[in-house]
């Protein structure tokens, strides 16, 4: 199955970039995957990573994306809360 790189709706790329960097903790988005890999010590570099398992690459993409809608999860709850008490 293929997989759409790019956001259904394309004016929200910089809002998932902005979140993307806020849950790695990194101030630019592309630094995202990196920093998640250093963590999780997994040996990814810039550049070519033909020597990098599959298995080891979707690690990297599975961390960084569950914690993006972890996330998105936690800010809609805390908007409809907000939204109750109005």
């Amino acid at each position: 199955m293929s997989r759409r790189r790019r956001p259904l709706v394309p004016h929200a790329r910089s809002g998932l970039d902005t979140l993307k960097a806020r849950v790695a903790n990194v101030e630019n988005p592309d630094q995202a995957k990196y920093e998640v890999a250093q963590e999780m010590h997994i040996p990814l570099q810039h550049g070519y990573n033909g020597q990098l398992p599959a298995e080891d690459a979707g690690r990297i993409g599975g961390r960084l994306g569950g914690s993006m809608v972890k996330e998105l999860v936690r800010m809609g709850m805390q908007a409809m809360k907000q939204k109750g008490n109005n």
